[in-house]
């Protein structure tokens, strides 16, 4: 349900890479690595916590939680605690959708005119691109400001597809793929058309009932849940505040289902065990297709389809007020990892533990490597801009370390390694800087998955520095304001001691600027810029430059 703008993570997947196995680790193993590294990133257990189920088949080889359910009372937090799952929803709505699929009550090519005869251009709109977010309907999350207005409201069906129906389109349906909580709102009301049921009671009666799948149910506006988890949202620096309420008849069936760890195990035995779906109907759930295909997470409908450790990985990841999940299977050892924390905003990264507990249940664990201090002279030398293709990122050292920043991304800190190798902080990928023989640093190869297959990046140029000046009090002022686009919105404001400027995209935290020159900004913090216009007097628009995208934004 979060959508962020500014600060936007992007999940890279390595290629398929042959990597020797060693044996499978027991669950004695299994459970004493997972509890070290769950232990190492869950170190305050005075705050909102973490629940992780490792399996391999029908196996549990670790169920465990860390932190707290509810900071108020002190109550510790239980892996048999039920968490909001977010948009691990979606693999769910999407088997019951394939569900009437196998029973003959809908075809993957109906058109959703079919169900919803009055939905703008229903008849161009396949059920397949609800599916896999190839719709190009406009995804209702992502309105300005809609995530901070009024999402405590109960709405219908009809009332929530009213928020979004007559939006002008992304793009033509099957033309591109884009993320899109929209899509997954009209596939539960496919399902509400076609089973004459709500979509959450068509799922209990169709999958969870009949599979004693009791404790992944929808929260019901007023029904009180046994075990059910407080959520909290984070910011740096900021106190521990309790998240935003939202009415869950907003996130539908995008993203509204409660679950706990041994629930969300249990459906991907059946679901990945052929006990849900025909065979048939499974391949063309996990196997992305057309442009979905083409998208950097290779998504097929309500499954991710990636690799770990030259392995194949299907998985998806939710994330809602106060809530953060991940669900994972490891087709070819039938490995399963849940992932739910009671949480938004900065925490443990799920993705990050659950490629490294995978790895190690596989029997192909990432290797470890030292840190070691260099010299700053060491760290300058490699410091530049490095390129591949039309991307670029940029190497730099900050008060003594080294960071790496994407175009449009944020800065991550750069760990070295030793022997021209640099890690991330809480990754798994890798640096290695390539030289000449006199030592220049000539390009880097980019590991995603640690070793195995590399990105090639030439090192183009030295960096130039960014001018810094001082803004007076009037040029300051000329500034401030809240600007928006029909993409976002964003305001501008002075600091407390009113001798800098913040930026704050709506539900994001507000962001240091400094000014390169009266009319141009820049954040450090993500490579991103707004040059502001006219030239002179108060400003009355923004360009907002973030790596390859332009926004621009008008004064309100």
């Amino acid at each position: 349900m979060l959508n962020r703008f500014l600060i936007a993570a992007a999940f890279c997947w390595a290629s398929h890479t042959a990597f020797a196995a060693s044996p499978l680790p027991d669950a004695e193993n299994v459970s004493a690595f997972t509890e070290q590294l769950l232990r190492q990133h869950v170190s305050d257990q005075s705050g909102p916590g973490l629940a992780v189920l490792v399996a391999r088949g029908d196996e549990l080889l670790f169920n465990n939680a860390f932190g707290l359910a509810n900071i108020e009372l002190g109550v510790l937090l239980q892996p048999e605690h039920k968490f909001r799952i977010g948009s691990v929803t979606k693999q769910v709505a999407a088997v019951a959708l394939l569900h009437l699929v196998d029973e003959g009550k809908a075809n993957l090519q109906d058109p959703l005119s079919k169900y919803l005869p009055d939905y703008p251009n229903g008849d161009a709109i396949t059920l397949q691109h609800l599916l896999n977010h190839t719709s190009g309907i406009k995804s209702y999350t992502s309105i300005p400001g809609y995530m901070h207005n009024d999402i405590r409201r109960e709405l219908t069906t009809d009332e929530l597809i009213a928020v979004f129906k007559n939006l002008p389109v992304d793009f033509l349906p099957g033309t591109e793929f884009r993320y899109n909580n929209s899509g997954y709102v009209l596939v539960g009301a496919v399902i509400e058309a076609i089973s004459g049921k709500s979509w959450h009671q068509y799922i209990a009666d169709a999958l969870l009932k009949p599979n004693q799948l009791n404790n992944m149910l929808y929260p019901a506006e007023r029904l009180l849940l046994a075990g059910m988890v407080s959520g909290y949202s984070l910011s740096p620096g900021q106190p521990i505040k309790l998240a935003a309420q939202l009415s869950m008849t907003q996130p539908h069936a995008a993203g509204a289902l409660v679950a706990d760890t041994l629930a969300l195990w249990h459906w991907n035995r059946l679901l990945h065990g052929n006990k849900l779906l025909k065979e048939a109907t499974y391949q063309q759930m996990i196997t992305p297709s057309g442009a979905a295909a083409n998208n950097q997470g290779n998504y097929g409908f309500g499954i991710v389809r990636g690799t770990l450790r030259g392995m194949p990985e299907l998985q998806h990841g939710g994330g809602i007020h106060g809530f953060a999940s991940l669900l994972v299977y490891l087709p070819d050892s039938e490995i399963s990892i849940v992932m739910l924390r009671n949480s938004d905003g900065p925490g443990p990264d799920l993705h990050y533990l659950s490629r490294k507990i995978g790895a190690f249940t596989a029997g192909k664990p990432y290797p470890e490597y030292p840190t070691v201090t260099l010299t700053p002279e060491q760290l300058q030398s490699v410091s530049g801009i490095y390129r591949k293709g039309t991307e670029s990122r940029k190497l730099e050292v900050r008060n003594g370390q080294l960071f790496s920043t994407r175009a449009g991304g944020q800065p991550f800190p750069v760990i070295p390694q030793g022997n021209n190798s640099f890690g991330f902080k809480d990754s798994v990928s890798r640096i290695v800087i390539k030289r000449d023989a006199a030592g220049i640093a000539t390009g880097l190869d980019l590991f995603y998955d640690g070793d195995g297959d590399a990105e090639h990046w030439l090192r183009t140029s030295d960096l130039t520095v960014k001018p810094e000046v001082s803004l007076n009090e009037p040029q300051q002022l000329a500034l401030v304001g809240n600007y928006a686009s029909e993409q976002l919105q964003l305001r501008i404001f002075q600091n407390s001691q009113g001798d800098g400027l913040l930026v704050q995209v709506t539900g994001q935290p507000a962001l240091e600027l400094k000014a390169a020159s009266p009319r141009s900004l820049y954040l450090t913090v993500v490579d991103a810029s707004l040059d502001f216009f006219p030239a002179e007097g108060q400003a009355q628009q923004v360009i907002l430059q973030q790596g390859a995208g332009r926004f621009v934004l008008t004064r309100q």
